[in-house]
């Protein structure tokens, strides 16, 4: 099965401004409460997770008597932001900017006396806010046959509901010309929306059968469900991935993907992720064998082992030491280990529906655990015949993975775990790996750290630091929903971008230098291709809706696989061919 991914599908700007100011403001919020007026998007499983970051939806401001209220997207009317006023509350703004516009179009054309013709939904929260912006001079519209009925206005000033659909509004625009003389029409659907709308007509052309992910009280979801309908082509409208299982999918060979303006990445991701790997109960997908192998070793985070394994050799062969096989056996059961452990440990696993490890996880976890304390036995039993020192530096290490997401102090404090320090999953994680592919084989030797090892150490954490922040730059989303503070959440998208770019240019003329130096082989010369490789896997989070996340995982730990092939075959060059 084929499956094409619409551009646009996922958060529209103002949906993204919104969950971002909730999110800050519960971040700091300190002993105050949190409250959104409305369920600050329409996606129940948002609000959900909202819900146990203590943001609590309220469906009037009677409710509201202290704290802090965050005005959802769809914005309010004057009344109802004035009595928030008057109120004990701080208030927060999080309404879209185009329905900030609309708002400030409909005061003007009031105050030049016009009568206000609002093409919306009568029930949804954005067209309430319109009208108390319009007032007596406001009329709701929903489709031809009420504009018929309407009183002959002299002057009519016309807006949208800022994801009504576009064909539906020119078909009203076209009777209200017809019947009033003096008519201002403003174009006020946001451009995302005809985007969204415009490229269903166009996907449900190139497939058999179309899935449109969103909450089913979304109004921007529903209406793309109905174009993808209007156009012929079977449409399935579902909230999450687990509706995936009552439908048959056999009968399409090419599926389109798109989702609502408030519909999460990973409930997208999760849908694609499934259809990727969708099976019809006769026939597996065609796919080669090593493809699914591959599938299943990242899925299952033995390819990070393998990878660890192989940073391991390469470690060794820049700190020009003899190449041992048990020490590439303890990096690899090491990562295997700790990785393993805690995912089983996090407390948000399980929580952001979509995870395409999620479900294996979950459902062989004692298998997962079993296999993962058998790894960390493995590499502990063989870094004690390592040495003292080794085996004592990994038993720690161990015990700091151990304890990463484990609450060690008070629960006032707001760093209770290691976890919670901003950015130390990905320092960590760097870190680890490089302590055991770099400095694990250099103490089991001596206890001298040359320059050799330092360089090679700054190799293996950028890697490892760059894989462990592209990925988490994927799952920015759901790490911010559960308070999970990765670099890419601390400091943004664009700013980690500049900072792994930057920190791979320096890594590549330190290893540049350090040859020229004599400090480290040929070797660091030729594993610039990894560093070009980060560059390349920039490229893939760019294009990210062509893959299915499993598979951009998959990339981004290739990087550790090339640098071992790399290894391995400039071992081979220099000791046979040179």
């Amino acid at each position: 099965m084929e499956v094409k991914l619409a551009k646009t599908a996922g958060f529209c700007m103002g949906v993204k401004k919104a969950v971002d100011t909730v999110l800050d403001v519960a971040r700091h919020r300190g002993r105050e409460r949190v409250f959104t007026y409305g369920p600050i998007i329409h996606n129940p499983q948002t609000v959900e997770l909202l819900q146990t970051r203590g943001v609590v939806p309220v469906d009037t401001i009677d409710k509201i008597d202290d704290g802090i209220v965050v005005i959802r997207a769809h914005g309010i009317s004057p009344a109802e932001r004035e009595e928030l006023e008057n109120k004990n509350i701080k208030i927060f703004d999080a309404t879209c900017p185009r329905v900030a516009r609309v708002h400030s179009i409909i005061t003007n054309q009031v105050a030049l006396g016009h009568n206000i013709i609002i093409v919306g939904d009568r029930e949804h929260p954005e067209v309430t806010g319109l009208m108390g912006y319009a007032g007596d001079k406001g009329v709701v519209v929903t489709d031809r046959e009420d504009v018929c009925k309407l009183p002959q206005y002299e002057k009519v000033s016309v807006v949208a509901q800022t994801t009504k659909n576009m064909e539906e509004y020119q078909e009203i625009l076209d009777v209200i010309r017809k019947k009033f003389p003096v008519v201002e029409i403003f174009n006020t659907i946001c451009r995302s929306t005809g985007k969204r709308q415009t490229e269903i007509r166009q996907l449900t052309s190139e497939v058999d059968g179309m899935i449109i992910v969103g909450g089913k009280n979304s109004a921007n979801t529903r209406r793309l469900a109905d174009i993808s309908r209007e156009q012929g082509t079977p449409t399935y409208h579902i909230e999450t991935v687990d509706e995936l299982n009552s439908i048959d999918l056999c009968k399409y060979d090419k599926i389109g993907v798109s989702a609502g303006a408030s519909t999460p990445n990973w409930i997208t991701d999760g849908v694609v992720d499934y259809l990727l790997n969708y099976k019809d109960g006769k026939k597996a997908r065609k796919l080669s064998g090593f493809y699914n192998l591959w599938i299943f070793m990242v899925r299952t985070d033995i390819y990070s082992a393998v990878g660890a394994g192989c940073l391991s050799m390469v470690g060794m062969l820049l700190q020009d030491i003899t190449i041992n096989i048990q020490n590439i056996i303890i990096a690899a059961t090491y990562v295997y280990a700790m990785h393993t452990i805690n995912r089983l440990q996090d407390s948000n696993f399980g929580r952001i529906r979509g995870s395409f490890r999620e479900t294996a996880y979950i459902r062989h976890r004692r298998t997962y655990m079993t296999s993962a304390a058998v790894a960390l036995i493995v590499s502990l039993s063989l870094a004690f015949i390592e040495g003292i020192v080794p085996s004592l530096l990994l038993w720690l290490m161990s015990l700091l993975g151990i304890f990463y997401n484990i609450k060690i102090l008070p629960s006032r404090w707001r760093l209770k775990r290691l976890v919670d320090i901003p950015g130390s999953k990905n320092v960590f994680t760097a870190t680890a790996w490089a302590f055991v592919a770099v400095l694990m084989p250099q103490l089991a030797i001596s206890l001298e750290i040359t320059p050799g090892t330092i360089v090679t150490f700054l190799f293996v954490f950028n890697i490892v630091f760059a894989k462990s922040a592209l990925s988490d730059m994927m799952d920015i989303q759901s790490d911010r929903l559960v308070g999970r503070e990765t670099i890419p959440v601390v400091i943004g998208e664009k700013n980690t971008r500049r900072l792994l770019q930057g920190v791979s240019i320096v890594t590549g003329i330190v290893l540049v230098v350090a040859f020229l130096a004599g400090s480290v082989p040929s070797l660091s010369l030729v594993v610039l291709i990894s560093i070009f490789y980060i560059w390349i896997c920039l490229g893939f989070y760019d294009r990210k809706a062509r893959f299915s996340n499993i598979a951009l995982e998959g990339m981004l730990g290739t990087n550790n696989v090339i640098a071992g092939v790399i290894g391995l075959s400039w071992f081979v060059v220099e000791r046979y061919w040179a």
